[in-house]
């Protein structure tokens, strides 16, 4: 099994934005300064992630995202769902077809490894996440980061 950068950038954005003040918009550019992710991938992945709930977007001067929901009620596998990712181990995508159209040996073994995943994954919300100390840690450190490197270009916070 393999979590591609889709799903992987997605968790990462959406946790970014969970970590922000929730009365405030938060633009793709200032995630993907913070999380060296390019906008344009961004807007592909918040498209998705807007269709699905699980963000809104504010147009004009003051615009960006925020989270739709409460970073509780946000689960990773939502989010890893919503960009069209899946916790799949198996070759066959769940078919039973993996050896020449028929089972393999492990099927079943990696069939109860993606459940085992997926149930893992819905267990943690983005606040179960976040209040985790090194993301805490890691945050800040992004936070420092970012308004040194918004203040040296002359562009401001």
């Amino acid at each position: 099994m393999r979590l591609t950068t889709r799903g992987r950038y997605a968790v990462t954005a959406l946790l970014d934005l969970a970590l922000q003040p929730t009365e405030q918009t938060i633009t793709l550019a200032e995630i993907a300064a913070r999380q060296s992710i390019s906008v344009a991938y961004l807007e592909q992945l918040f498209a998705k992630l807007k269709r699905h709930g699980l963000v809104s977007s504010v147009r004009g001067a003051n615009g960006g995202y925020h989270l739709a929901r409460n970073a509780d009620e946000i689960t990773v596998l939502e989010i890893i769902e919503a960009v069209n990712e899946t916790v799949d181990a198996t070759r066959c995508d769940h078919k039973g077809n993996c050896q020449n159209g028929a089972m393999c040996l492990t099927h079943d073994l990696w069939q109860e490894l993606s459940h085992h995943i997926a149930d893992y994954l819905a267990k943690i919300s983005l606040a179960d996440l976040i209040s985790r100390d090194n993301v805490q840690t890691v945050a800040l450190r992004q936070n420092v980061t970012g308004t040194d490197s918004a203040l040296l270009s002359g562009t401001g916070i």
